[in-house]
Parts: C-alpha cells; structure tokens; sequence
C-alpha cells in the first residue's frame, strides 16, 4: 500500500513536480491538504524551481475532499476540523503563486481535485478524463473556490448545469468549453505539462488566474437571468439555492468576495441535517458490500456468463433488460409463443426507450437485444449459470419451477426467485438444492431502479450469496443481503405504508391530501397513487400474505375490493384513485369519494362517525411511524446486517428521500421516544396496527438509538 502523502520531484529543467498520493483516487485528507501546503512552500522557495506541475498517483489526479471529515464534523459539531483549503490553499498559495503551476490531470479530477486544478494557471488533461463537482450530492456545494472559478472558465449556464445536476463532463468536452486547456495521450502528460510551465514561466503563454478572469461571465443583466431561470428549475434544496447565491454574490461583487462567501456557506451546509442525511446515505450504500462471513472467508466470485429468466411479465422483462444491458446472455422462457413475444417486445421498448432517452446509443441497444434468446422450453437451460425465476406469486407454481430447475439445470447453477414476498424457504421446501436457492428481489421497473435485495435462507451458500452480489454490481444495481422472512427487508418494513394510509381513509381523512402531505415530505408519490400505479391485484395479493403473516398488526381495510368492484384498477384501466389519460398528469378522481365513504361505513373507525380533526404532521407521523415500527422488528431480527443496509433499501427500494437518510436514521433524527409514545397513544385509540414493537419499547426507555447496534444479550437469532 501506498504511503498517503504528497511528494515533490525537481526535474533538470527546473519544473517541480508535486504529486498527491492516497489511493486509490488520491482524496484530499487532511494529511495530504498538508502535504500540498508544505510541497507548494518548498517549491516557491527553492531557487531552482522556475515552474510547478500538480498532478496525482497512480492514473487518478484527485477524487476530491475526503468525505470522512464530513463524518467527524456531523458527529461532533467541531467545525474547527475542516481545513482552510479555499483561501489559504488554492487563493492565497496556487493561484497567487509567483511561479506558473500547471495541473497534470487524469482518471478523474473530482471535486476539491478539480477546485485544485481550476486553481492552477493552465490544465492539461489525458482523454476521457471526468470532471465534476458532485458536492450538491452530498448537501453542501463546491468549498475550495469552485462556484467562482468554474463559471469563469467554463460559462455560467453550463457551470450551474454540472454543479446543479452533480454530472461530470469529460475533458474533451472541457476542452471545447475552455476548462482545458489541451489535451494529450497519457504517456505525454506530465512531459507536455512541464513544457507548458516552462512556456508560462517565460512568457511564451499567458499567465492566467481563473478568478480574475470575466469575459465568459457576460453582462450582470444577463448573469442574474440565467440564475433566477436556474433558481426556477433547481431542486427544492438548500445547498441548490445557497449555490446559486454565492455564484451571485461572485458576480455582483467580484471573486474573491464570492470564493469568502462561498468558505463562509459550505461550512453552515456541511452541519445541516440535509447534508448529514446525505452524507449517511454515501456511506451506507459503500458498507453494503460487507457481509460477514461471506466477504471476509476468502471466497472468489465464480463467471456468469449465461442468465435464464422465467416469467416476460413486467418484472421478468425487467430484469432480462438489465442483464443484456450488461452484456450478458439472456435466455426468456415463458409458457408459449404468444407470451414470449410479448415478453420480447417489452424488453425491445425498455431498450428503445433508453435509446430515446439518449440514455443508450443506437449501437449499444442492437448489440443487447442480439444476446437475448427467447423460448418456450427448458433445453437451453443445460448451461445456464443462473435461473431467476418471476413468475406469479403463486407458491405451488413457484414450487413446481424449482421442481423442474433442479433436474435440467447444472448443478452449480444459482437457483433465484424474483419474488417480493413469499418465504424462500416455502418455494424451495421441496428440492434438495436450498443451499443455491436465493432470492433475486428486483424492484420496478427492474432495468431502471437501482436496488437489488439478495435474499438469504439459512442454507444458502456463501459462495452464492457472492455471486449474486457481484452480478448485482456487474448489472449497476446496489445489491443488498437480506434475511429470509415474509416481505423480507424492503416491502416487510413498509408493508405498514399502505395499510396506514388506509386507516386515515376510514378516520376520514382526504385521500388526496395524505398523498399532497407524503410528497411534500420528498417521496415520489403518496401511497393511494402508488396504489394506483401497482395495480389492485398486486395490493390485494401482497395483502394477503402479509394478513397471514402478520395478523396481529395487519389492519384489513374492504376499499380495493369496492374499487375492484366499481371496475378501477388504477393506471392499468385508467381509473383509479386518479385518473389517468395519456400525455397528462394523474387528475384527483372526486367520483371514488362515494365508494370511500361506503368503506368507512363498514369499518366504522371514525369516532362518533365523524372525520377526525389532523394536521399533517400527524398524517405524516400516522404514516411513516408504523413503517419505523416494522423497521424496528427487522432490525430485532436480524434480517439486515446493519441499520444502513436497511437505510440504503429503503432510499434505493423504496425511494424514501435520500436527503433524510433512509427510514432508521430519519427516526433517530425525529426521536425514538417521540415515535414511541405517538404510537402507544394510537394503539389505545385505534387498534393493535399501532402497538409499538418491543425493540421500539426497549431503545425508549435506555434512550438508545434505533440505529445502535443490538446488544449481545437480545437473545433473537440472525436470520444472516
């Protein structure tokens, strides 16, 4: 291992070269923002160094700012932790610099790299090298000068893009839009880097300082529209409009008042509860690749180069894009021609729909749909090294595939089921082959959301569980290894979400507003919609498995059946809760309000029939607090490794705002006593739904988080 640490070579041509070394991408640790400051002084001192060339270790010039610091000044408030890098560092020690530096750039300049780069007088740059300021991802916005220098040397409309959005350019895009200032083979980096130095130390190219600079930033009439258009289209986010800001203040009052104000606001974001959030999710999606005694014995992933899917439903399509999308061979089996090409056609749409997107090239797309083979029969399965299955949920057809999958497949192939629900331990009870059964979870539309959920029985195999995990990689999903139970990690935590919201229905309360109250809150949509958009046969099957699973906490509400019965099935027919015409948003259905009061006659859950008096943080509490109860029996149970993987599930799963933290750590942030008495309170008003768990009861009463980890002397067994 590389010692962590920056280095400086004095070439006979009098060009100090300072390289930053921490692998792998040369993030900027506090060790290594020291090292920069002592190499840059020891250079400025030397009388034999005339010009200065910055570069990185190992292929990769600078990931940015090590996001650790984040960690340690959100948990202790010690904002004295962050360094001085803007002024100190990049203004006052490379930009002011009385010798010309020039910034060597490959692999990726990141962040604080490129915040160092766009502080030296000239970059060079190797092909294809990625250039961004992703910091508005983390819920703070570029800190070492960045929102001044980028729109001078880039353009102001094209520098918000990258920093609103978080994507990186190229550097041949960079190149054209004047960030770069050449481009050569990586072999001729450092060489030609030096000869640039040499030619601006005498005077043979301009000596340039990025925040001096003006003319790509155009009139301030013009400046101020493009931002107030910016601030229009900008997500709802602090650290987007307090970016947008400082840029303004740049340019009304001049660089170095920006880049001051700039140090000033990156310091009140980075202890906001938006940029802890955020930053929590960063790292939980980073630890989902640990799994005991799976990762840590030794095991090397085995090659699968040849999938069979089972089922060309929505999912099964799903899932077959991913895999070809990753370039690995597809084999769709359904039970006969007519389902087959329908099957083929959807995955042909999911991909010509990238395509439209401009998500995928023309090229890319032919060559995926070449390495799909559709069929109607189980000869191709002699050498498949995975089978997932996604079929309905219907058990003995489950039982009756992995039935026939033993017998045809190879015995090392991976025997998974794409089931969302359904106890693993059910489907594969009657074969010999549990320790390759597993569970493939995917989450719809499967080629599109990023989760993975790899379910484990406790005969799975370890190597198994690898294989999916690399497979889930190798097809860009997160993929997460999650005990075995009813609902397993994702749809048990919030099998409560759905049924919750249904209880404010019979208490009267508007349908629409609970869903008005839950996107507010940062979810893609509420849950009548999400209803809606599933489908009511999916809601009334999934409802079953949990009502035999769980019927102690299961609150069974007659409203899909009144719908089902009044010809709506949500988006599928176009009636619903909304409706739904093409091309347009879903409208608010006022005719579905007589069926509602026609449930809630049933129930008779409105006390003295009448609706009850809410606010909507009650009706986000009455939702998502239930939800944080089931989390809390996951968590008890083992079912999840760690509190974050269930975190991570519930951001990528689920699409629980990520500036939030996922569904554990926004319950700690709210308070776990908070949540606890509310939910005792309901229960004695409403029924056992609400009835806090155990473990809820437990951190309660030691004032422990929800996220801490369980003390040996639980007594539950891990289902991992």
């Amino acid at each position: 291992m590389a010692e962590v640490g920056v280095t400086l070579e004095v070439g006979s041509d009098g060009v100090a070269v300072i390289i930053i070394c921490n692998p792998p991408v040369n993030a900027l640790a506090i060790p290594v923002l020291n090292g920069l400051k002592d190499k840059f002084r020891e250079a400025i001192r030397r009388n034999d160094v005339k010009a200065i060339v910055l570069t990185g270790k190992g292929g990769k010039f600078c990931g940015g700012f090590d996001i650790n610091v984040f960690q340690i000044v959100q948990g202790t408030g010690d904002l004295s932790v962050l360094p001085d890098v803007s002024v100190e560092l990049v203004n006052n020690t490379i930009e002011d610099c009385q010798k010309p530096v020039v910034a060597a750039i490959e692999g990726l300049a990141l962040g604080g790299g490129l915040e160092l780069a766009m502080g030296c007088h000239a970059r060079i740059a190797a092909p294809k090298t990625q250039l961004g300021l992703p910091e508005l991802s983390l819920g703070v916005m570029p800190g070492f000068g960045g929102t001044q220098r980028l729109p001078r040397l880039l353009g102001l409309s094209k520098s918000i893009e990258m920093m609103m959005s978080s994507k990186p350019i190229l550097s041949e895009e960079g190149k054209k839009l004047g960030l770069i200032d050449e481009i050569v083979p990586r072999e001729e980096l450092i060489r030609t880097s030096r000869l640039w130095a040499l030619d601006i130390a005498e005077m043979r190219k301009p000596w340039l300082r990025s925040l001096h600079r003006t003319e790509k930033i155009g009139s301030l009439s013009e400046a101020r529209e493009i931002l107030n258009n910016a601030r229009k289209n900008a997500p709802k986010m602090p650290q987007h409009h307090a970016c947008l800001d400082v840029i303004e203040e740049g340019i009304t009052n001049g660089g170095l008042s920006g880049v001051l104000r700039e140090a000033k606001v990156f310091k009140e974001l980075v202890v906001s509860d938006t940029s802890k959030g955020l930053v929590h999710v960063f790292f939980a999606q980073r630890m989902t690749s640990k799994v005991p005694k799976v990762t840590d014995v030794g095991l090397k992933p085995r090659p699968i180069k040849k999938v069979a899917i089972i089922g060309g439903g929505l999912m099964g399509s799903g899932i077959a894009t991913a895999f070809i999308l990753s370039n690995t061979r597809v084999v769709l089996k359904e039970i006969n021609s007519e389902l087959l090409l329908r099957g083929t056609k959807m995955i042909e749409a999911n991909v010509t729909g990238l395509v439209a997107r401009k998500k995928l090239t023309q090229d890319k797309a032919s060559k995926a749909l070449q390495l799909l083979k559709g069929v109607i029969d189980y000869a191709e399965f002699k050498d498949v090294d995975m089978v997932i299955e996604a079929v309905i949920e219907k058990v003995p057809l489950k039982q009756s595939i992995f039935g026939e999958l033993e017998k045809i497949c190879p015995p090392h192939c991976i025997l998974a089921s794409n089931t969302s629900t359904i106890d693993l331990n059910i489907i594969g009870e009657k074969t010999s082959s549990q320790d390759r059964i597993a569970g493939a979870h995917f989450f719809s539309p499967a080629h599109i959301m990023p989760l993975l959920e790899i379910v484990r029985t406790e005969k799975t195999s370890a190597q198994v569980i690898l294989d999916l995990m690399t497979v889930g990689k190798i097809i860009n999903k997160v993929p997460v290894v999650v005990g075995n139970c009813t609902g397993f990690a994702v749809n048990r935590t919030f099998f409560p979400y759905t049924q919750g919201a249904h209880i404010l229905a019979n208490l009267g309360v508007d349908v629409f507003r609970v869903d008005r109250v839950i996107s507010a809150f940062g979810l893609p949509m509420g849950p009548f919609q999400l209803q809606d958009l599933a489908g009511y046969g999916v809601a009334v099957a999934v409802g079953k498995e949990f009502a035999n699973a769980f019927p102690d906490r299961t609150f069974k509400s007659p409203l899909v059946d009144l719908l089902i019965k009044d010809g709506r099935n949500g988006k599928n027919n176009g009636r619903g809760y909304y409706t739904y015409k093409k091309g347009g948003k879903p409208q608010p259905d006022l005719s579905v309000l007589p069926i509602i009061q026609e449930c809630q006659k049933i129930t008779k859950l409105m006390p003295d029939g009448k609706p009850i008096s809410i606010t909507d943080q009650e009706i986000l509490e009455m939702i998502l607090f239930p939800v944080v109860n089931e989390a809390c029996r996951v968590l008890d149970e083992g079912v999840v490794v760690r509190a974050s993987d269930l975190d991570i599930a519930s951001v990528l799963g689920m699409s629980f705002p990520s500036h939030r933290g996922g569904i554990v750590f926004w319950a700690d942030s709210v308070g776990v006593n908070h949540i606890y008495k509310s939910l005792k309170k309901w229960s004695e008003a409403y029924g056992s739904f609400y009835k806090p768990s155990k473990y809820l009861e437990e951190r309660s009463n030691l004032g422990l988080a929800l996220s801490a980890p369980a003390s040996s002397s639980s007594g539950v067994k891990s289902r991992l």
